[in-house]
């Protein structure tokens, strides 16, 4: 397995601040929103309540039945309690279906740009990773796309809309077209959802949840309170799936983790059943930090950048801008940090050499002061 390049722009930008260094950081990928006032007073009841201790390894009823009825209530999906668990966060609900899953030289289709980590639990699951090229579609995966990869020994495709990084969301049509065709090949699904309702007009929010029964056969969403309710540091997340195979999750989750942590289920519990306007204002931010970003990397000598409709990422790809000493994107995320001291993620973790993550979950002054340096420095590269 291969460290996370994503963790690595966040460690880089940590001991650069911890050594007084005036960093721009575009490296994150978590809200810089604090979690809404309702969830942490929910957490503190909880503590005084004295919901300390074990709780099933699904998690609570509470939180089961509420994780149910926002499904029911927003997507129409009919999921019964065996068919949920929670998980610390939505990377495990990932870990759990795919270990659970494969054997040995089983295939995972993996569409490019991927999510750092995919890959790495494949290997770690002893499966194959084999990866579909979707640049020449805008990185917009379509059925097509997938069909022309599927081999015998393809078990499961990986999919996550919107994506990160490029933030580009299948389209609710498009996406029905890929589940009825590995419906019919008997392949199995796992549905990132991590970033699910951060979604920008015309685009719409949409779960695999909403579609039919039949289509969900094969399928596991992963769902996350990490980026929706700006929840990162309290590790909750979630599963959905036929109940077959979660409870060969919950065997999984049972022999690592156990229970996630016992006061972020309640945290979470609230998070779903409580007011709602919190996600709306983040995403009213982030819609017009969008905006802003992506006139301004105009601007940039060598960038070009299409539109993302979810999610909190630009992806531009940089190949303009590698000439000289610089000739790959991690050359030029590195040359950017030493010389003007902004972290950015290299787009090669995520399958796309060329291009690089920038996040524009920080502040409008940070994005104006980050931009500056990234417009200087392409300036003296060119």
């Amino acid at each position: 397995m291969q460290p996370s390049s994503t963790l690595a722009a966040m460690q880089a930008a940590d001991a650069m601040r911890a050594a007084g260094v005036d960093v721009v950081d575009f490296g994150a990928g978590e809200p810089d929103f604090d979690t809404p006032e309702n969830i942490k007073r929910a957490a503190a009841a909880a503590m005084r309540a004295g919901q300390t201790k074990y709780t099933p390894t699904a998690g609570t009823r509470e939180l089961q039945q509420a994780i149910l009825d926002f499904y029911a209530r927003e997507f129409t999906a009919n999921y019964e309690r065996p068919e949920v668990m929670a998980t610390s966060g939505g990377k495990q609900a990932i870990f759990n279906a795919i270990v659970s899953l494969l054997n040995p030289g089983d295939e995972v289709l993996l569409p490019k740009p991927y999510w750092v980590t995919f890959p790495e639990i494949v290997v770690f699951a002893r499966g194959t990773p084999v990866f579909i090229e979707t640049e020449e579609t805008g990185f917009l995966l379509n059925a097509q796309q997938v069909a022309s990869a599927i081999t015998p020994r393809t078990k499961l495709l990986i999919l996550n809309s919107p994506c990160n990084p490029s933030g580009r969301v299948i389209p609710p049509a498009e996406f029905r077209k890929i589940m009825e065709l590995l419906t019919e090949r008997g392949i199995y699904v796992v549905s990132d959802e991590c970033y699910l309702r951060f979604v920008y007009p015309p685009a719409s929010v949409f779960s695999a949840a909403s579609l039919p029964t039949e289509l969900r056969k094969r399928l596991c969403i992963a769902g996350s309170f990490s980026k929706t309710y700006a929840m990162t540091g309290w590790r909750m997340g979630y599963a959905l799936a036929p109940d077959g195979w979660t409870k060969a999750m919950l065997k999984v989750q049972s022999h690592s983790t156990s229970n996630p942590n016992s006061i972020a289920q309640w945290a979470a519990t609230e998070a779903l059943n409580g007011p709602q306007e919190s996600v709306a204002t983040m995403l009213a931010e982030y819609t017009s930090r969008r905006a802003w970003l992506l006139d301004a990397l105009k601007e940039i000598p060598g960038l070009s950048c299409s539109q993302p409709e979810g999610a909190f990422y630009a992806f531009p790809n940089v190949r303009g801008c590698l000439r000289g000493k610089i000739r790959t994107s991690q050359e030029f995320a590195q040359a950017l940090l030493e010389e003007e001291q902004t972290v950015i993620t290299d787009g090669t973790g995520f399958g796309a050499a060329g291009y690089i993550r920038i996040s524009y979950a920080t502040s409008m002054q940070q994005l104006r002061e980050g931009v500056k340096r990234i417009k200087r420095f392409t300036e003296k590269v060119i």
